[in-house]
């Protein structure tokens, strides 16, 4: 690919980025951000908002998740949002499907792009692991996303798999399983953040922490940890194989 359609190209990311990130901004009242009434206000008007019509919300969301996974974004914020909006259940099926859609676009789209570049960054950190995705790739890249990707960021870990070569339908049902506790964690936060938002009346960080909503996935998290390690231990110690 030319250099000025790279160029062209990472001029539109941004500023579709950019745009995106002024829409959003513009709706928030930043000198309330204190104020826990605010809080409240934000609940009841997306309740009634999203409760209108959800399905057709649902599929708002389901295309943006797409877009923001596709356009580098964050997966955490997402996934919290979405248990606000739509709740621990819905939310995470929703999300799980859309955030591996929106990897796997960005995947072949970068494949197709930006290969030279991604090898040229990545290859030399994670070449080490090329051998062992070509064992089982399936499996290994399960583990992968199981283990929340080594702690690498959320959209590196969606571009990694180009130095693999991983095939396509591998790459779709890899993250979409691997997703699935992950994504259910953080919905779950979400979810509680919105009954505590909805049944509290000032903010307290102690009710807040030792709520169930809370501190449940809090522990699920820490369970998710202690198995994020011992897959890192299993299947990508490469001293051992």
């Amino acid at each position: 690919m030319s250099k000025y359609l790279k160029f062209f190209l990472g001029i539109s990311y941004i500023l579709i980025l950019t745009v995106f990130l002024y829409y959003v901004f513009s709706y928030i009242e930043i000198r309330r951000l204190n104020d826990f009434a605010y809080y409240k206000e934000l609940q009841s008007n997306l309740n009634y908002y999203v409760n209108s019509n959800n399905f057709i919300n649902l599929i708002y969301f389901f295309i943006f998740c797409i877009i923001w996974v596709f356009m580098l974004g964050f997966a955490s914020p997402i996934l919290i949002i979405s248990g606000i909006l739509f709740g621990k259940w819905i939310g995470t099926f929703a999300t799980t499907i859309s955030i591996s859609i929106g990897a796997l676009i960005l995947y072949i789209f970068a494949g197709l792009f930006f290969s030279d570049l991604v090898q040229r960054i990545l290859n030399k950190k994670f070449s080490k692991y090329i051998h062992l995705f070509k064992e089982n790739e399936f499996i290994y890249f399960f583990a992968f996303r199981l283990s929340g990707g080594l702690g690498i960021p959320f959209f590196l870990q969606n571009l990694l798999p180009i130095i693999f070569k991983i095939n396509k339908s591998n790459y779709f049902f890899a993250s979409l399983f691997g997703f699935i506790p992950h994504v259910f964690i953080w919905n779950t936060v979400g979810d509680g953040l919105s009954k505590y938002v909805e049944k509290s009346e000032s903010f307290s960080l102690f009710k807040l922490i030792f709520s169930p909503e809370i501190y449940t996935p809090i522990i699920m998290f820490l369970a998710l940890i202690l198995l994020s390690f011992i897959i890192k231990k299993k299947f990508f110690n490469v001293r051992n194989k």
